[in-house]
């Protein structure tokens, strides 16, 4: 029986399989996702058409078709249009017929054309990799059966399931319905892991969804985004430029005694962190308020688990129930009516886009003049907090 050209040890399969499944992982976030979704950086043609076609060897994905239905994922984030929201699907239905989903949308016409511009549609795009796009991977399986012989069958198996269960799957649904939020982005977004090497950094999709654009995902000291890491290789090379990275709050100026323009583009610019900050900030405060409403018996174990997740959401974000709810409990307790609405408030002065530079100042000035003078202690810290960013 042929065994192939090639006779290597068993754990030499597995060592193919797994360095060629993480090009193709590299591919996708490096040059679908962060060059040509985003425009968080540029690539030199040799790296970009390297991914183009290892992409159309490995997967079969066409760029347009990526690129749009992932655009439109950021656009429709969590509503009946997003193509793939487990807060829409259920989280089942994503890991289990994510790629369904994906096709489909895929021949929704309206999507190619609203989101799908500024990708390649040079010839070879046109008479190869979108019109053959199923002919790459077959070539790759008669290529693996003359290397390997009828192993090469299954490598390449594991190599079609790869892109489908890790993207398709856990990125697009458990990367929105479980794990931890660093940012509170408006979505239901959570880094996986603090580590992302195996699916090439995008295990930090909540990174990703508060800064869309940024190149890089990885944000805390200990988050280690491995995409990032070959981004920079490429970039000593001279074959990646980055064009944008996250803004990060390095050091604090001292205070302000009055808000003025500068102070109101770095709270818009880091308004992420600062609601991160707002909500570790004002913690103390409102679990002593629960606390006190939970002796009440209107008050049970799952309703106080609710009411902490509550009150650092928007509550635009909430179910119709719920929002009843938290409006009725903040209506108990002085102190939880002001948090919560001070934190609504402040959310929206980023939010109208139809004041001017002016009045959002004024706004930001007339919050951080009544945090301070509402006699609650972590909130006159965190106002003098925010009078510092710079």
């Amino acid at each position: 029986m042929f065994q192939g050209i090639l006779d290597l040890p068993w754990w030499g399969y597995v060592v193919v399989v797994l360095v060629t499944t993480h090009i193709t992982i590299a591919g996708v976030t490096i040059y679908l996702h962060r060059h040509q979704a985003h425009r968080a950086l540029d690539l030199h043609p040799i790296a970009s058409h390297f991914f183009r076609f290892w992409l159309w060897f490995t997967t079969g994905m066409v760029t347009k078709e990526w690129a749009a239905i992932h655009r439109k994922h950021h656009a429709k984030c969590e509503t009946r249009d997003d193509p793939h929201s487990p807060q829409i699907y259920g989280i089942r239905k994503l890991l289990l017929e994510g790629t369904e989903l994906y096709r489909a949308e895929s021949k929704n016409a309206e999507t190619m054309e609203r989101y799908g511009h500024g990708t390649p549609d040079d010839w070879i795009e046109r008479r190869l990799y979108t019109r053959h796009s199923a002919a790459g991977v077959t070539i790759l399986l008669l290529t693996e059966l003359a290397l390997f012989g009828p192993i090469g069958a299954t490598m390449w198996a594991v190599q079609m399931l790869w892109i489908p269960i890790l993207a398709a799957g856990i990125i697009n649904g458990v990367g929105h319905y479980w794990g931890y939020r660093n940012f509170q982005s408006v979505d239901a977004s959570k880094n996986i892991l603090p580590w992302g090497i195996l699916i090439g950094g995008e295990e930090l999709h909540n990174n990703h969804h508060a800064y869309a654009t940024s190149a890089k995902l990885s944000n805390k000291w200990y988050e280690f985004d491995i995409g990032w890491l070959y981004i920079r290789i490429l970039s000593a090379f001279g074959l990646a430029n980055v064009k944008k990275v996250a803004p990060r709050v390095r050091k604090l100026s001292a205070a302000k005694p009055s808000c003025d323009h500068e102070l109101l583009q770095a709270v818009i610019t880091h308004r992420y962190d600062v609601l991160q900050r707002y909500a570790a900030a004002l913690k103390g405060t409102w679990r002593a308020e629960l606390r006190a409403l939970r002796t009440s018996a209107a008050h049970g174990a799952e309703e106080w688990h609710k009411l902490k997740g509550w009150l650092t959401r928007d509550s635009n974000e909430l179910p119709e129930s719920e929002r009843v709810r938290l409006s009725e409990t903040v209506r108990s307790s002085r102190v939880l009516a002001t948090v919560h609405s001070m934190r609504e408030e402040l959310t929206q002065i980023w939010s109208r886009s139809t004041a001017s530079r002016d009045q959002l100042v004024r706004q930001l000035d007339d919050w951080c003049k009544r945090a301070e003078a509402s006699g609650i202690q972590a909130l006159e810290q965190f106002s003098h907090r925010l009078r510092c960013y710079a």
